[in-house]
């Protein structure tokens, strides 16, 4: 994939999933692309045993037992852990994608997810965590970083058959 290139760093991409058959295809699609991943089984697994102050994209589902992903993003953000989420999701309505990308998601996205538009949202979180990191060791009086806005300009909008359903990807 193209995405190699890009990882020469190899950054971390931590996937939180309950679904452990999408845990391990989502962690073999992402270590293609030449980054690092790993996979958690829920939130609690990733806050006590992951690595968030190093994670440079998160990928997140919604739906989880105990604490879902919404709830997680809002701990990392209460807890100053600004990492880029995509949120990735077999189960959501219209409101949790607005709560989920007006928190600052960089991506919203519905299961089954091509492999190319999952590269391009992992590009876009993995160049805001880059930008963010620079700003922070090199801050100027007025930032020129573009993170997501309440407003969730990013998000992945997937088309719908006539009937309103959510077209599919695979």
């Amino acid at each position: 994939m193209f995405i190699t290139e890009t990882a020469r760093n190899n950054p971390l991409v931590s996937i939180v999933d309950d679904d452990p058959s999408v845990r391990i295809s989502t962690v073999r699609l992402v270590r293609s692309f030449g980054f690092r991943a790993e996979a958690f089984s829920s939130a609690r697994e990733f806050l006590t045993q992951g690595h968030p102050a190093t994670t440079a994209c998160l990928l997140l589902d919604v739906c989880m037992p105990e604490i879902d992903g919404l709830r997680l993003q809002r701990h990392l953000s209460d807890t100053q852990h600004h990492i880029p989420i995509v949120f990735i999701t077999a189960n959501a309505d219209t409101a949790e994608e607005i709560r989920a990308t007006h928190a600052g998601a960089v991506d919203f996205l519905f299961k089954p997810i091509s492999a190319d538009i999952l590269a391009n949202a992992i590009q876009t979180a993995l160049r805001l965590h880059f930008m963010a990191r620079q700003e922070s060791q090199f801050p100027t009086e007025q930032s020129n970083v573009t993170r997501p806005s309440r407003a969730g300009p990013m998000i992945h909008r997937p088309a719908r058959t006539p009937d309103g359903k959510r077209k599919t990807m695979l």
